[in-house]
């Protein structure tokens, strides 16, 4: 069956990724697409240091990596791959893969839209929740094998993190029943505020190295866990699964979940609050401030800090020449900081361990807090554990962490202007962009992004786009697939928007409408009967969904 594009003129023409879905894609560090089924044919993996299922020693440099994620893809120079979340309960709570026929038909129409892959929370709560060490794969296996078919790649996001509680969470999926059961018995395991308000979100950072979850640290059931998904996925891993993304927080990101949304504890656009009084970070502190010299500086946070709806000029701590900025605040903020960095290279430092000369790049996520921005404190930054001032770069020994251990930098709010935000949050996600495009540049670390709302707007797009012809974005990652992005002028937009990404970031527009709306699904059609291609169909089952 011969597929050509409706019309004639350049704007409904595939995307080159689209046009080349029919050969495997060869990338530097990787082996090509067809290469599953091969290894398997032949009762190997390919994958050199992990044959046998060894822990064996990393091999040195960017091959034992796989490479930087601007490398996986085979898009022109200067094109940006764009991968699209799967919807959070994807696999719902029970271990179940949810709605399948409609996410076989998204997954068509993504193709055929030139989307290079898709990403999926593989959820610590779902896959271990039958007891320690129990792992259940097996819908998150045949949801590989659907991306697989469907000519697509996956970004796995190990999420050791529940799903409730934040912004755009749409299902609740807590951790493993028999970890909340060592909450119960002992609740310090989790980030604490100065009120004792317990967060059951994440794990504290504060016991890393103790054996509080049935006699394993927390490192150690990061580990396991993300060793057992090697051991099931080692044939897809590298050519299927592009990206392993390693959650180190809340929502996935490297910070601390000082703006919970849960039971209405913060709204935007408040200071959040420290999160340091759980007994194991109280006890780091201490020992903080007697190595300092000031003994009385680790009885707790900061007295003046204020409550999570505040603004920086209510508090004794954030306002302009506020404790921030003392010698004490000083302390305060490089200790509270710096264990969220340890413990970003802890974990980083099993997940590279474990993927190592995998082909699979490893990416952590970086919140983009943009809120209290143009402030002196930027006291939202501060209480989430980015100790960034007007005085003082936060981003850069994230920056340097990460390149440590070759890993991307996912930042969010790509899709964020300043003029659109509310003048009284001080906000400015450009020029926050602008820093962390900068820190990763000077550490050597690839930026990949996402957007941080559901956008479907012609603005939010430029946006995007443009920050991608500056950046040199190895990849982006919409946020999310749902039936909204299926109705027609989203649809529209967003097709338009995947080509101006592999097109280097170039916006071509295109036409406002069309007679057929052929336009509106992808625009492929048989040249001989007249109809619709699989991918324009796709689409539209998609969206009846």
């Amino acid at each position: 069956m011969d597929i050509v594009p409706v019309a004639r003129g350049p704007h409904l023409q595939a995307p080159p990724q689209a046009r080349r879905r029919g050969a495997a894609v060869l990338r530097r560090g990787a082996p090509c697409r067809a290469q599953p089924q091969a290894a398997r044919a032949q009762g190997g993996r390919g994958h050199g240091a992990l044959t046998g299922g060894g822990d064996g020693p990393r091999a040195g440099g960017d091959a034992a990596r796989g490479g930087g994620a601007g490398q996986q893809h085979g898009l022109p120079r200067g094109g940006v791959p764009v991968y699209v979340m799967l919807p959070l309960d994807t696999v719902g709570p029970g271990g179940q893969l949810s709605r399948q026929r409609a996410v076989a038909a998204s997954l068509m129409a993504l193709r055929g839209a030139g989307v290079e892959g898709v990403m999926v929370d593989v959820w610590w709560g779902v896959v271990e929740r039958d007891g320690p060490g129990r792992y259940d794969w097996e819908a998150y296996a045949e949801l590989v094998r659907m991306v697989e078919r469907a000519g697509l790649r996956l970004q796995a996001v190990m999420s050791f993190h529940q799903c409730g509680g934040n912004v755009g969470d749409t299902c609740n999926i807590p951790l493993p029943p028999w970890v909340l059961e060592e909450m119960s018995s002992n609740p310090d395991i989790v980030y604490t505020d100065r009120s004792g308000r317990r967060n059951p979100e994440y794990i504290s950072l504060g016991c890393d190295s103790l054996p509080v979850l049935k006699g394993r640290t927390p490192i150690q059931v990061y580990t396991d866990y993300m060793r057992s998904f090697r051991e099931r996925f080692r044939d897809y891993l590298g050519n299927v699964i592009a990206e392993i993304q390693v959650g180190m927080g809340p929502c996935g990101e490297l910070r601390y979940p000082s703006y919970p949304e849960a039971n209405g504890t913060w709204r935007f656009p408040g200071i959040g609050e420290f999160q340091c009084y759980d007994k194991y970070m109280q006890a780091s502190l201490e020992a903080a401030a007697v190595a300092a010299g000031h003994e009385e500086w680790g009885r707790g946070g900061p007295h003046d800090a204020g409550e999570y709806k505040q603004m920086p000029n209510d508090t004794g701590f954030f306002r302009r020449d506020g404790t921030w900025s003392t010698e004490y605040g000083h302390f305060f903020l490089e200790w509270y900081s710096g264990m969220l960095l340890e413990h970003g290279d802890r974990v980083l430092a099993a997940a590279e361990a474990m993927f190592g000369g995998t082909g699979a790049t490893l990416s952590a996520k970086v919140a983009g807090i943009h809120w209290h921005y143009r402030t002196r404190s930027h006291a939202a930054e501060l209480t989430a554990g980015y100790y960034n001032t007007r005085f003082h770069d936060g981003y850069a020994p994230i920056a340097r962490m990460l390149a440590k251990r070759g890993a991307v930098l996912n930042f969010t709010c790509m899709e964020m202007k300043d003029e659109q935000q509310p003048q009284h949050a001080s906000c400015s996600p450009e020029l926050l962009v602008q820093q962390v495009k900068a820190a990763a540049s000077k550490a050597g670390v690839e930026l990949a992004g996402e957007n941080a709302l559901e956008r479907y707007d012609e603005a939010a797009f430029s946006q995007v786009t443009s920050t991608a012809r500056g950046a040199g974005l190895a990849a982006f990652t919409y946020l999310r697939m749902n039936k909204t992005l299926f109705d027609g002028d989203n649809w529209r937009q967003f097709v338009s928007f995947v080509r101006a990404m592999a097109d280097g970031g170039a916006r071509p527009a295109l036409p406002r409408c069309d007679t057929g709306h052929s336009d509106l699904y992808v625009g492929f059609v048989d040249a001989a009967k007249g109809r619709k291609a699989p991918e324009a169909e796709g689409a539209a089952t998609a969206a009846a969904l």
